[in-house]
């Protein structure tokens, strides 16, 4: 993952290799500015020559995709990858949870009639869970141009088109001709699925589309007859109705149950799809108040870019291919993973879900100079918690912390063995590696890349005592 660079003046310059960043460091030509993503401030030099470099974006309902590349004659290389998380499901829940408060509020003693009647939403209005997608991907974005110096942004504006979907002949069949056939109802019933069989739970297997009702009975095209099946199971299935091919078959287990998940899931709602498609043109207007130029795509473009340069599935690697692209380099990466956390809240009394109080939180927002949210990288010598941890801390009056790591929260490290690495900034960060497998501890040669090299001491020899 390349270094970003600021010169004198704080003003972005061109990324700069690892042990480029290790060199300037030694030689205190620079400084830390932030530890995620990683960025140095350079103590001489003002202004510098800058090449182009392009924001890609991915938008996503549950996780957005971001990618920087510099683009040259050869291609595109890439120098950061992101995939940021939102949290508009914790916001609704919040929501709803406010709203029972109310209503026990307002029947406690007499009835209220409610208001919502005279309240009138303005043109253009999202709700808030909708509205955090597109404000922190804003936000995100403001924060990335103040660190690399970008000249263009590049969006995924149609992931998938719900209309072509339930109706597929809306526009004739010359809609479906060309390179792309497909790729987007593909891409959607992969998704919808889980990227599993649906009718013997295959994974790792070349699936293919298949249609719950045949065509040959009556079915559509429509994308709640569509599902995803391995080779096996679509030629078994061949021209038998659902219910006659979970009779007859032998090679399916728990036949009742996959069948009636296999009814359910193919008529939930596309509400993922729906999220995308409602969030979309906001992000797209709130991108051109940048005053950079923002180029478009679609969501099969992307699988196809993907497909042909041989990349694997990820929000970020997405974000890779959106757009015209024509080559890609150094697209193996570590991906810094960006969780929206937000900065707390001013209440200090846990309610249960019906608005009584449950527990009270102490009034003091710091303890011993942490904050929770802070990050913090922990090296506990002996004890149960023996190792080094890295994460986000959770703060206690007693001064026994909690730290969210990338495999789970590790509980009771004293404070003594913190060390801050970034104050929080209601955001929640993890380099995550390819080769991760889950594991809570990080080796020591780990965390101490994460942290700056300490500049060696130089003066006298310790004297004899």
């Amino acid at each position: 993952m390349a270094v970003f660079v600021l010169d004198r003046q704080k003003n972005p310059l061109m990324p700069c290799s690892e042990k480029r960043a290790r060199l300037l460091l030694a030689r205190r030509r620079a400084v830390v500015v932030r530890v995620y993503p990683f960025t140095l401030r350079l103590k001489a030099r003002t202004g510098g020559t800058v090449q182009k470099v392009v924001l890609k974006i991915d938008p996503g309902s549950k996780e957005t995709g971001l990618a920087v590349s510099r683009v040259s004659a050869q291609g595109e290389h890439v120098l950061c990858l992101i995939e940021l998380i939102h949290r508009g499901r914790q916001i609704s829940k919040a929501l709803g949870q406010r709203r029972g408060c109310r209503r026990r509020r307002r029947s406690q003693l007499r009835y209220r009639a409610p208001r919502f009647n005279n309240r009138t939403k303005p043109k253009g209005w999202l709700a808030p869970s909708l509205q955090h997608r597109v404000d922190t991907t804003t936000s995100v974005i403001k924060r990335l141009r103040a660190l690399v110096p970008v000249t263009s942004i590049s969006q995924e504006l149609v992931r998938f088109n719900l209309q072509q979907m339930e109706n597929p002949e809306i526009s004739g069949v010359e809609y479906q001709q060309g390179t792309l056939l497909g790729y987007e109802v593909r891409e959607y019933l992969l998704e919808k699925w889980g990227r599993e069989c649906a009718y013997c739970t295959a994974i790792d297997t070349p699936l293919e589309i298949e249609h719950i009702v045949p065509k040959s009975n009556g079915g559509s095209n429509r994308i709640s007859n569509l599902t995803i099946a391995c080779h096996h199971c679509n030629e078994e299935k061949d021209t038998q109705t659902l219910a006659d091919f979970f009779k007859t078959s032998s090679r399916l287990k728990d036949k009742q149950n996959r069948m009636d998940n296999v009814l359910i899931q193919c008529k939930r709602p596309l509400r993922d799809a729906a999220a995308v498609n409602s969030t979309r043109w906001d992000l797209f207007q709130s991108l051109k108040t940048t005053g950079l130029p923002v180029n478009v795509g679609t969501g099969g473009q992307t699988k196809f870019n993907r497909q042909r340069l041989g990349i694997p599935k990820t929000h970020a690697f997405d974000a890779v291919c959106v757009g015209v692209v024509e080559h890609v380099f150094d697209w193996e990466k570590p991906t810094l993973r960006i969780k929206a956390t937000g900065r707390g809240s001013y209440k200090r009394t846990r309610l249960t879900k019906h608005g009584f109080p449950r527990g009270y939180l102490m009034r003091e927002k710091s303890v011993h100079g942490f904050q929770t949210g802070d990050m913090v990288r922990a090296i506990v010598p002996i004890g149960k918690k023996e190792g080094t941890w890295l994460g986000r801390v959770a703060i206690r009056k007693t001064g026994s912390f909690n730290i969210q790591t990338s495999g789970g929260a590790v509980q009771g490290i004293h404070h003594r063995h913190c060390q801050l690495m970034q104050r929080a900034d209601g955001y929640g960060y993890h380099l995550h590696h390819k080769k991760e497998k889950g594991n809570r501890k990080v080796c020591r040669a780990d965390a101490r890349r994460a942290l700056p090299p300490r500049p060696k001491r130089t003066g006298f020899p310790a004297q004899n005592r």
